[in-house]
């Protein structure tokens, strides 16, 4: 299978239509060493109108190889149909009617039903490899009832702060500014301290987006300050925050967190994340969690029931408390359904 510009995605500079199928520009390879997602990326390219995809008898950029290959295409169809030059007057008709349904007709339709297998295998593909991901995030280690803190990094908007309790009930939040512009870094870490005194705090969750590393710099001199004035010993981790702005917005956040404002609801669920994370992800849709490449390009009935086994799979392979679990958690029990 050969892929190649279109004509009008000849400019390769970033921020162009073409730039991210660049690599695919006067490119080919036998369908069948083709990995999947190699697949999905040139019809995506296809479908955006940057890459043409057509099915070559061989490599294109060897004329003597692709003629000789299509030559035993066409007598195999003339064979088949049994054409052949034998002096008789409508033998060369026959044979070029051959070659011409070959090119025009046999080919085309191989070339549709080779695409519709083929993405027919790197759809279950990256659903499987969706499904993986997702499993191995539902069911990462608990950092167990812990008192923590978590922090949703950010530059101009500050930092949203929440203390959460071992139970993961929301005892406080704030915002510090300890980046620029803003620029209150010992205020930030000021108030962070007294957060983490006054509360009891053994962990601290930072959400790894914009300002992660700003906001881990500004963790280890939380850590390294309360351990020099005799203060608790804390412990960093951080923690994807994918889906947090999705779980923020959503109507069960509002139920759960009701009068908080949107923007701090998300260090909230990065917290309760590192508590754990079965717990709190089963309140996001699963697509939202980003584990997974290409979820766009696939059928989206599939990949939601592939998606939803795994979150019950895992909910029952590891049970709940009927007497702490939240409305989300239950309703992913085996036969308990979801009203």
């Amino acid at each position: 299978m050969d892929a190649g510009p279109d004509g009008v995605a000849r400019e390769e500079g970033p921020g162009t239509r073409g730039h991210k199928f660049k690599d695919y520009f006067e490119f080919s390879q036998v369908p069948s060493g083709m990995p999947g997602h190699r697949v999905l990326a040139l019809l995506r390219g296809e479908n955006d109108g940057v890459l043409e995809l057509d099915l070559a008898e061989a490599e294109p950029a060897d004329d003597d190889a692709l003629a000789a290959a299509r030559g035993r295409y066409e007598n195999a169809v003339a064979t088949c149909l049994g054409v052949a030059e034998r002096g008789r007057p409508a033998d060369s008709w026959l044979v070029q009617t051959a070659q011409i349904a070959w090119r025009s007709r046999i080919l085309d339709r191989l070339s549709n039903d080779l695409r519709g297998r083929m993405f027919a295998q790197a759809e279950d593909e990256a659903v499987r490899v969706f499904a993986a991901n997702l499993r191995d995030v539902l069911l990462a280690a608990p950092a167990g009832n812990r008192a923590t803190l978590g922090l949703d990094p950010g530059l101009r908007t500050g930092v949203k702060v929440a203390v959460v309790d071992g139970t993961g009930k929301v005892v406080t939040t704030d915002t510090v500014y300890p980046h620029a512009p803003v620029k209150k870094w010992d205020e930030a870490l000021e108030t962070l301290e007294r957060l983490a005194r006054q509360h009891g705090v053994e962990l601290v969750a930072i959400g790894n987006g914009t300002a992660s590393r700003e906001t881990d710099k500004l963790a280890v001199q939380l850590i390294k300050s309360l351990a020099a004035s005799g203060g608790p010993t804390l412990q960093k981790l951080v923690v994807s925050e994918a889906g947090a702005s999705v779980y923020s917005a959503s109507a069960l956040a509002a139920a759960e967190l009701p009068g908080m404002d949107v923007s701090l609801r998300g260090a909230v669920s990065i917290a309760r994340r590192l508590q754990d994370p079965l717990a709190e992800l089963v309140k996001i849709e699963p697509k939202s969690i980003g584990v997974g490449q290409y979820q766009h390009d696939v059928t989206a009935a599939k990949l939601d029931r592939s998606l939803d086994a795994v979150v019950e799979d895992c909910v029952n392979a590891v049970g709940v408390d009927v007497n702490t679990a939240s409305p989300a958690l239950l309703a992913r029990v085996a036969a308990s359904g979801r009203s």
